[in-house]
């Protein structure tokens, strides 16, 4: 099987690592990684790697997603989704006032630059080991607020129902942000207490879950992607030669061109060959590119 980058839909009640494994078994390899995972009530877009292509999931982890999720207002629960045991719920007054203008000013006060704190379950690591299972061991978890972008939070419909109230959000936002959290943040504020009960990611950068493979039945040949078509969607360019492949693939620094000057030093670059081979991440130093991760040649292609 040759490498590239597979995007599937998980579908609900499976974990990310099922995908994977279930992939693996397709790929016929067990060099297959991803690029942040799903919980298992969430479904939509994963990117797997296959191959040596999974050497280039580093520099697609961090890209800023988006997702389509369902807040339900009026009581918290023990992981900020259904899948939590539910807390104190909320008073028939505290619902009836969560009409449309007052969650509107709620979710504003969520959008942009934010401090926010992550859920007690996920996967942020304390001391090394995960939130989620100091917490399933007894443990009481205080993580610590920090730094996210919701570039975008918008109220799809607003639903009033027996004792709570549903509303349907789009959520852009920068890696790391967690969106059950922001269901809690936007319950807190109202009063009412928050969770997640839906959650669809629809976006990982350039990559839509409109291009993704349903995973029964998935055919890795068929749909994989190339490593150059991936990386391009991603990362600045550099068109080298036959010969500059070569180099690269030793080790050795190539001249770097002109056009990439103006890029930060450290900035990833995609080294693409006349054959539209992948041959190397690399970052300019000084006016020459320097190999960061190399991409072997009888696998990068598909």
């Amino acid at each position: 099987m040759n490498s590239g980058i597979l995007l599937v839909d998980k579908p609900q009640g499976i974990t990310s690592h099922d995908v994977v494994a279930r992939s693996r078994r397709l790929a016929g390899t067990r060099k297959v990684g991803h690029a942040g995972t799903l919980d298992p009530m969430a479904t939509g877009l994963l990117i797997l790697g296959v191959g040596s292509a999974t050497r280039l999931l580093h520099h697609l982890v961090g890209l800023d997603k988006e997702y389509l999720a369902t807040m339900r207002l009026g009581w918290d629960t023990t992981t900020d989704d259904a899948e939590g045991e539910p807390l104190d719920a909320a008073s028939a007054d505290r619902i009836a006032a969560a009409d449309e203008a007052a969650v509107r000013a709620a979710m504003l006060a969520w959008t942009g630059d934010i401090e926010q704190v992550p859920s007690t379950v996920s996967a942020v690591k304390v001391a090394g080991k995960r939130a989620y299972q100091r917490a399933r061991d007894g443990e009481t978890v205080e993580l610590a607020a920090r730094p996210v972008t919701v570039s975008a939070f918008d109220l799809l419909d607003l639903r009033p129902g027996d004792g709570h109230v549903d509303v349907d959000v789009r959520v852009a936002c920068s890696s790391g942000t967690y969106v059950r959290a922001l269901a809690r943040d936007v319950g807190a504020d109202l009063g009412t207490g928050g969770h997640l009960t839906a959650l669809r990611r629809t976006r990982i950068g350039a990559f839509g879950v409109d291009e993704a493979a349903e995973l029964e039945g998935l055919d890795v040949v068929r749909v994989i992607l190339r490593p150059a078509d991936a990386a391009r969607r991603t990362l600045p360019v550099a068109s080298i030669t036959e010969q500059e492949a070569v180099d690269l693939g030793h080790g050795k620094r190539i001249a770097a061109p002109d056009e990439l000057a103006a890029l930060p030093g450290g900035t990833p670059i995609a080294a693409i060959d006349p054959d539209d081979r992948l041959v190397a991440i690399v970052e300019r130093r000084g006016t020459e590119l320097k190999v960061v991760t190399g991409f072997p040649a009888e696998e990068a292609s598909a």
